[in-house]
Order: C-alpha cells, then structure tokens, then sequence
C-alpha cells in the first residue's frame, strides 16, 4: 500500500509543479511558501502536507479537496 503522503506529494509534484515554469511560480500562484514547494517535491517518503496547504492548492486549482483525492485515486 503506498503511503497517502507519498502519493499526494507525488501527484502535485508530477501533474502540477513539474508543469509550473518554476517552484517559485507555482508557489506564489497558489499562495503557498516556495520552502514547501521544495518539501512537497524533495521528500522522498512523501511530505506531511498541512490540510490547510492541501487546501490553498485545491483553491487556487479551483477544485474542491473531495476532487483532489478523486484525481489521485485514478
């Protein structure tokens, strides 16, 4: 079973952030801190994600956190 960190990290990092033109873009468009951009791409055992991170992206993606946990599971 893949650890549900991992694999929330590894989805924003390979779907969304890969795609951004920079970390700090990214960052700065989903009003988050580019140090955590960092962290979700970096660790390699998946980053605890704050559900309240979770949530900036989901808001700037324009998507609720229900269809976020749907896009992953696919």
């Amino acid at each position: 079973m893949v650890d549900i960190n991992k694999k929330i990290c590894n989805y924003i990092a390979n779907e969304w952030i890969s795609k951004a033109k920079s970390k700090s873009k990214f960052a700065v468009n989903h009003n988050i801190d580019e140090k955590t951009v960092r962290k979700i791409v970096k660790e390699k055992d998946g980053y605890r994600i704050p559900v309240k991170t979770l949530q900036k992206i989901c808001e700037a993606r324009e998507i609720k956190i229900s269809e976020f946990f749907q896009l992953i599971e696919e």
